[in-house]
């Protein structure tokens, strides 16, 4: 009887893995596609080679379209209108675009393969988005697994951006890692500086890019960005505003706040950042000098589990709690949170509950 299953799984392994090598087999032979053309907003065309996803045949031509998730279908940010040429759209797309987006031929281009000629259009802002060289100038332990990276830009030697945006790092082939891939990162540095981008980066184990960064990037090393991305920015009311961050979401805080202090902003803010710890604490100095020449602005740092041993006299518990207890007149404010998915739902739901209407309340999800 053992013997008749030991036979039983060795047959079904044998035709799995048959299977698997004539899948490869087909896709080297029969899926070379040649040249496909894809026209772009009417006025460009480019030539690709077929096979690549349309968002991969775009970067290549260095026509770059916002993807956090590096093309894997998870963000849904990569989206452009494919007109012809797109195929079916697939089950994967679905969750990412509502009914209008699909009848309008709103398509994700990490998911749409170029099999032949295509025809489609891009927001005409993200023909303008150009590549950077950079070099590594400084790269600064914030906590236990958070860096703080700065780049100079070398060409182009300047960059514009608004407070809150966003660019993708490009990491190269390295290790076990066979493909370049990009990661959108959040730009933490003070605007003024136009020919430095910096990032606040957490090391995701088994990350592709932060690992690179974390366990290969050095100080000196040539870099490649892209952007700026995003509509994540400071509104132009004059109404009070409360920051909600964590971890790496600090990065667009802190570039905002930067803009603030730069151009002597008088809006009453308060910053409520979250950490489970003392030591994930980071860039207290900077926060208080912030207070100190922002007569409106008051930081309060959260931590959700102190410990018996670490003095700890500040606020305590979940940041949402926080700001639970702390927040006054909360309707009157417009708020901007940055970091992981559950903690801005949770955000949300809190602001809400006291009273900011749901169009006041803006953020960047880190997927």
């Amino acid at each position: 009887m053992l013997g008749s299953i030991l036979i039983a799984v060795l047959v079904v392994s044998s035709i799995a893995g048959a299977l698997a090598a004539l899948l490869v087999v087909s896709e080297y032979f029969l899926a070379n596609y040649g040249d496909c053309d894809v026209v772009v907003n009417e006025d460009r065309q480019i030539t690709v080679q077929g096979g690549d996803s349309l968002l991969g045949s775009l970067v290549a031509e260095k026509l770059f379209i916002p993807s956090a998730c590096g093309g894997r279908g998870t963000c849904g940010l990569c989206k452009v209108k494919v007109l012809e040429g797109g195929g079916p759209l697939l089950p994967t797309e679905e969750p990412y675009l509502d009914a209008q987006e699909q009848e309008s031929n709103m398509r994700l281009s990490c998911q749409v393969k170029v099999r032949n000629d295509l025809q489609i259009e891009v927001p005409p802002e993200l023909l303008a988005i150009r590549e950077y060289v950079c070099r590594c100038a400084a790269i600064t332990d914030l906590t236990a697994d958070i860096k703080l990276f700065r780049f100079e830009l070398v060409e182009p030697a300047t960059m514009d951006f608004i407070p809150g945006q966003y660019v993708q790092l490009f990491t190269p082939p390295y290790g076990k890692s066979r493909s370049p891939v990009y990661r959108a990162y959040s730009i933490a540095s003070d605007p003024a500086e136009k020919n430095v981008v910096e990032l606040i980066i957490r090391l995701v184990p088994g990350g592709i890019c932060t690992t690179y960064c974390f366990e290969h990037l050095k100080e000196g090393d040539e870099v490649l960005i892209n952007g700026p991305y995003g509509d994540f920015r400071l509104s132009e009311t004059d109404a009070p505003m409360v920051f909600i961050a964590g971890g790496s979401g600090m990065a667009p805080i802190k570039c905002m706040l930067h803009h603030m202090q730069n151009t002597a902003n008088p809006r009453r803010a308060v910053y409520f950042f979250g950490a489970n710890d003392p030591n994930e604490l980071f860039l207290g100095d900077l926060m208080s000098r912030f207070e100190s020449e922002l007569s409106e602005y008051h930081y309060v740092p959260v931590v959700a589990r102190p410990g018996e041993q670490q003095a700890w006299t500040g606020e305590t518990g979940l940041v949402t709690e926080a700001v639970q207890r702390g927040l006054e007149n909360a309707a009157d404010y417009e708020a901007y949170l940055c970091g992981s998915p559950g903690m801005i739902d949770a955000a949300i739901e809190v602001l809400k509950g006291l009273g900011v209407e749901e169009d006041r309340i803006f953020y960047d999800k880190f997927a």
